[in-house]
């Protein structure tokens, strides 16, 4: 690594706002709310292949569940006063 970059991360983590398994949880609910926002678009995209366009309603319904879950164990460890 350059002496620029190892400066560069010099810092890195060393404030730390949350665990980081409540930060991955955050994270991963972001990431997966950006992807169900997509998936409308997705479905309507394949609307003339059956097939395709299943495929996009079934990763909607899996991915729906998985933010469920995560808005679960976000609002627990917020109740346990982990986050």
């Amino acid at each position: 690594m350059t002496l620029a970059a190892e400066k560069e991360m010099t810092h890195l983590g060393e404030t730390c706002g949350c665990a980081d398994h409540d930060h991955d949880l955050v994270h991963d609910l972001s990431r997966r709310l950006d992807a169900l926002w997509r998936y409308d678009q997705y479905i309507a995209n394949a609307e003339w292949r059956d097939e395709i366009a299943q495929f996009w309603r079934d990763a909607k319904a899996q991915e729906q569940q998985a933010i469920q879950r995560l808005k679960q164990l976000i609002k627990q460890e917020v109740r346990n006063d982990c986050f």
